[in-house]
């Protein structure tokens, strides 16, 4: 079984180049909108409520897949280097798999700032994300994720054997899940 997460900074194109690997593969995608905006209608994301309870479902989620008989499950994460818990949310999350006899495999994404600007209002991602809908918030949020936040690791920054980085800025979506696929025999 495979654990594969893809992470990246926000627009870079996670959750894209997520439903092109799971056409390629057996593997099944679970974005991380989609526990945000079954939860978004009743508890704001944006609160320890809101955070706790997609934290709950997704953990009910990954175990029952890890569980099961599935070739595995395609997950996507804005991860904040600077902040431990996103690190350890990582190492949580992916032992939930290695603990059953599964593979973690991480892909990170990058791409400038005008390229994740121009994807925010992509049709694809306003299906899949209605929080996104509000141009000015959501435009707002990414800019100000990219001063206050770190999004992408620096070189060196994850050692493990089982990871690669695509600067998918002038890559298709369906190109970079096949670098994916490839690399990781998927």
């Amino acid at each position: 079984m495979k654990f594969v997460i893809i992470f990246g900074p926000q627009a870079v194109g996670k959750m894209t180049v997520g439903h092109e690997l799971e056409k390629i593969t057996d593997l099944k995608l679970f974005h991380n909108h989609m526990t945000i905006e079954m939860v978004h209608p009743f508890v704001s994301f944006g609160t320890d409520e809101g955070r706790e309870l997609v934290r709950h479902i997704r953990g009910e989620v990954f175990k029952a897949v890890a569980a099961g008989d599935s070739a595995g499950l395609i997950f996507t994460y804005l991860w904040n280097f600077e902040t431990p818990f996103d690190t350890d949310y990582i190492e949580e999350i992916s032992n939930i798999f290695t603990e059953k006899g599964g593979e973690v495999c991480l892909i990170e994404l990058e791409a400038d700032i005008d390229t994740r600007l121009e994807r925010n209002r992509t049709e694809h991602r306003l299906v899949h994300k209605p929080s996104k809908r509000n141009f000015e918030q959501s435009e707002k949020y990414l800019t100000d994720a990219e001063e206050k936040a770190r999004n992408n690791s620096v070189e060196g920054e994850i050692e493990d054997k089982n990871y690669l980085r695509i600067k998918n800025t002038d890559i298709t979506p369906d190109a970079a899940a096949i670098m994916i696929k490839e690399k990781f025999g998927l």
